[in-house]
């Protein structure tokens, strides 16, 4: 263990210790590096200050990629959950999504116990207030106390805490989340050197006891019987799950909220920052949605010794007062004390097409951004961010290539690349609709497409290795066998498709059969015995039901990615001049300009360049 903590002298400087700066810490310190991870309050390590669940669509792809390169949020959420459920399982595979409701408590001891086992990560609670340059490059950081540290790099993952004020109606303080101070001075010296800031709003909703519900008015949500998991290493826990419960708002809730809009420090002007689209205060769905008559509301645990519990869907910033009578109008919630109350924060974030690929800054090189300061909004996105960081990081230190994931390879590159490319003014967050090639990137195949990677890196260690080998190994043997495997049109085997609305009229490879849309391989035990005796996980035989079902559309994004790949060959030269470019517009310069894309991939994703200008961009490199 290196002793440079000594002098304050670390190779890697990570500041805040959420879902991107653990994932940035200990890739870095497992890849060699001496890190410091910087935390305003170290008891929060990996917090949860919105809801405590880790996934959903989009979201649990995030997670298993991260798993399959050596991250750890899936670990953590496998070991700490009170409740596992599949989402959209009677959808396509695309869309279908796994999502942990998480024991607070337990996810953050867990992280930190992770953090203080790791070698070369030093935790210090304190306040980053500004980095030490030196011609462009990052030299070292100084705190609120003055102490002066030296680094290689630094890693800004800052979440709601840079410059952050709360609201909780017209009353306003300062905090990055309930409870905790912000972190002022780094936004002024990243403004002072020529980076820049702009606002952003999140909310969270109140919290109750759960002694004081009445959950025979609720519809239980229970999770699954089958569980399934994040992370692809061993011995996974099987764990004692709690269900959720789903209320409604009603027609008393929103005339409560429309009488108390005038408290609203949204709807007063008071909050300049562009809150999250995808999850809305409650004030604002009873005003978007007028003809809307209720909304639904989800009561979730928050751990196993607690009697705190989450409204999920109930987030707001109207009065605490009011907050009272909004969630004592709620079935079941009628004699509700809040633990807690609702609150927005505003805060400052760095947008990301000030950074490159690798996450790095342009302007300062060892500056790399990662989570909610990039612009994100969720934990996923964020540990995502944080891993790619603290790998290019080392990167960075070692002189070596960058780690630049392109969209076709995962959900990470589709995030990151939307990011640094298209100039988002809201909170982003991940959905299956940001990505092109979404059937191929799936959640039950990231190791497929993400193993090696994090093998070849240095965070998927042989052991973990050699078992994903061994299970690619039997999908194939699998394909092979039921391509091979044929079952007779038989009256005892059409008896047994019938009961699935199914017939066949000539003898059919078990391949052909599985892609009728009413056929699966749980129905393959019953028509085959080799089938009913073979001893394979349900990874593995969901795996080869989709990619035999699936087949010709997979072969068609396939093509999609080939087609991309073109025009990611050609590179556009760093130092191009796009002001002498004819028959393009002023405004496809000027974006091209801001943006300055490394290939023509990249060019085409900028909001406002036209197809006409990718061509025109194509001949000037041809020639």
């Amino acid at each position: 263990m290196s002793a440079g903590y000594l002098n304050n002298k670390f190779d890697v400087i990570v500041v805040g210790a959420g879902h991107a700066g653990c994932e940035a810490a200990l890739s870095a310190a497992r890849l060699g590096c001496n890190v410091l991870l910087c935390s305003l309050n170290l008891d929060n390590i990996a917090l949860q200050p919105c809801n405590p669940a880790i996934g959903g669509p989009a979201k649990s792809t995030l997670v298993r990629e991260i798993d399959a390169l050596g991250g750890v949020m899936g670990e953590v959420a496998d070991a700490t959950y009170i409740q596992m459920k599949t989402l959209n399982s009677s959808k396509g595979p695309a869309v279908r999504a796994l999502r942990a409701q998480s024991d607070k408590k337990e996810y953050t001891q867990y992280m930190r116990h992770i953090l203080e086992s790791t070698p070369n990560i030093w935790l210090k609670q304190c306040c980053i207030t500004g980095l030490r340059e030196k011609d462009g490059v990052i030299t070292g950081a100084v705190d609120e106390y003055g102490i002066e540290y030296s680094c290689r790099a630094v890693i800004l993952t800052t979440g709601t805490s840079l410059e952050g004020k709360l609201f909780i109606g017209l009353q306003s303080y300062p905090g990055g989340r309930l409870g905790e101070m912000p972190a002022i001075g780094l936004s002024g010296w990243l403004r002072e050197h020529g980076i820049q800031t702009k606002k952003l709003k999140t909310g969270t909703p109140a919290r109750v006891d759960k002694r004081t519900i009445d959950y025979s008015k609720m519809t239980v949500q229970p999770g699954d019987d089958k569980l399934s998991f994040y992370s692809y290493k061993p011995n996974r826990p099987v764990r004692k799950q709690v269900p959720c419960y789903l209320t409604r708002t009603n027609e008393d809730t929103h005339n409560i909220i429309r009488a108390n809009l005038d408290k609203s420090p949204m709807y007063q002007g008071l909050i300049q920052g562009v809150g999250p689209r995808y999850c809305p205060s409650i004030e604002d769905k009873i005003v978007r949605f007028a003809s809307n008559p209720s909304h639904h509301i989800f009561i979730e645990p928050e751990g196993l010794n607690t009697y705190e519990v989450y409204i999920q869907g109930f987030s707001t910033s109207l009065p605490a007062c009011v907050q009272v009578e909004m969630i004592r109008s709620l079935p079941g919630l009628e004699n509700a004390h809040i633990i807690k109350p609702a609150y927005a924060v505003e805060y400052d974030y760095v947008p990301a097409i000030q950074t490159q690929h690798s996450l790095m800054s342009k302007d300062i090189k060892g500056l790399f951004f990662a989570g909610q300061i990039n612009g994100t909004s969720g934990y996923e996105e964020a540990a995502a961010q944080g891993l790619i960081a603290g790998i290019n990081a080392v990167n960075y230190i070692n002189s070596s290539d960058m780690l630049e994931l392109p969209r076709s390879s995962s959900y990470i590159g589709t995030l990151i690349d939307d990011l640094v490319t298209k100039d988002i003014q809201e909170p982003y967050r991940m959905l299956t609709s940001r990505s092109e090639y979404r059937l191929l990137l799936r959640q039950d195949n990231a190791d497929e497409r993400l193993t090696e990677l994090g093998h070849k890196i240095g965070l998927i260690d042989d052991e973990q290795f050699n078992r994903f080998k061994t299970k690619q190994e039997n999908i194939q043997k699998e394909m092979t066998r039921l391509k091979e495997t044929k079952v007779p049109a038989t009256d005892e085997v059409n008896s047994i498709l019938a009961k699935y609305e199914e017939h066949i009229d000539r003898g059919m490879r078990l391949s052909e059969l599985l892609k009728r849309p009413n056929i699966n391989y749980e129905i393959f035990k019953e028509l085959d015995e080799k089938t009913r005796n073979l001893d394979l996980s349900e990874d593995i035989t969901g795996e080869v039901e989709v990619l035999i079902k699936y087949d010709g559309y997979l072969k068609r994004q396939e093509q999609q990615v080939e087609t991309a790949e073109k025009l990611e060959k050609y590179k556009i030269p760093d130092n191009i001049d796009y002001s002498k470019i004819k028959h393009i517009s002023t405004e496809t310069r000027e974006k091209l300009e801001k943006v300055r894309p490394q290939n023509l991939a990249q060019a085409s994703r900028i909001g406002g360049v036209k197809p006409a200008d990718i061509s025109v961009l194509m001949v000037m490199l041809k020639g």
